[in-house]
């Protein structure tokens, strides 16, 4: 038999910025794929409402009302888990604007939140799944959730393109330290995705048909196109792959 297992059963993952989106489908997928849940967001009624739709799955889902910006907050969730196996690190947001425009308060707001508090949930989640028993036997998967712009430049992006080209040397070096213990780390690099945040953007039509002339599928990707790759890297089926990134962008790093 040569098709490895995408089975996530008796496996425990943790999901942040769980409440909408590209968070919220990775979490219900993970479920579908045999993973209980632990779900994260500043919303309480977002996660209640993810937490029903995991628990119609029969699987188990815990949530927590946390603020990522609030270091204590976060050290106080890691100290309430008792055992991690998966986590997605998936919190983030993007203000465009031209570079010249940029304000000192927006940079500081996207670097604290896209990168520095990637960085320490990472790093929470690490130390977690070391003290578990046999983690070397049972392995682990961190996955960074990053972006096309993690790759390549676009206009009025620069400061998201700092962030996401700062999660990708991230993901490489975490996966370097963990590698003796059987912790692998990824992350995945979507193009525009049919989110309530890409919508508000879209509402710029010249923006819409310059995005998708740059996609060469011509579409958007789907929340399912990036919680599948998510579960894929959660999953045994990608037990040889670390210090790597999936990029679902429609070709448009081909270019």
């Amino acid at each position: 038999m040569y098709l490895k297992s995408l089975s996530l059963k008796k496996k425990i993952a943790l999901v942040t910025g769980a409440g909408k989106g590209i968070g919220r489908a990775s979490a219900i997928a993970l479920a579908e794929a045999g993973a209980d849940l632990i779900i994260l967001s500043r919303t309480e009624k977002d996660l209640i409402r993810v937490k029903k739709e995991i628990n119609k799955l029969k699987r188990k889902c815990d949530f927590h009302v946390c603020d990522l910006f609030n270091f204590d907050q976060i050290t106080e969730v890691f100290s309430k888990i008792n055992r991690l196996d998966i986590l997605v690190n998936n919190a983030g947001t993007n203000i465009p604007e031209f570079f010249n425009k940029i304000k000192k308060e927006d940079m500081d707001y996207m670097v604290d939140l896209n990168l520095k508090a990637s960085f320490h949930v990472a790093q929470l989640a690490s130390r977690k799944m070391l003290k578990s028993k046999n983690r070397k036997k049972n392995g682990g998967s961190i996955i960074n959730m990053s972006s096309q712009l993690g790759k390549v430049g676009a206009p009025n992006r620069s400061t998201y393109n700092m962030t996401k080209f700062g999660i990708e040397g991230l993901t490489k070096g975490m996966a370097l330290d963990l590698a003796s213990k059987n912790i692998r780390v990824n992350s995945v690099c979507p193009t525009f995705v049919e989110t309530p945040m890409v919508k508000k953007f879209f509402i710029n039509k010249k923006f819409k048909k310059e995005t998708l002339k740059n996609i060469p599928l011509g579409r958007l990707a789907t929340e399912s196109d990036v919680a599948t790759a998510v579960v894929y890297l959660a999953s045994n089926g990608s037990s040889m792959i670390t210090g790597s990134s999936i990029v679902v962008d429609g070709g448009w790093t081909a270019k």
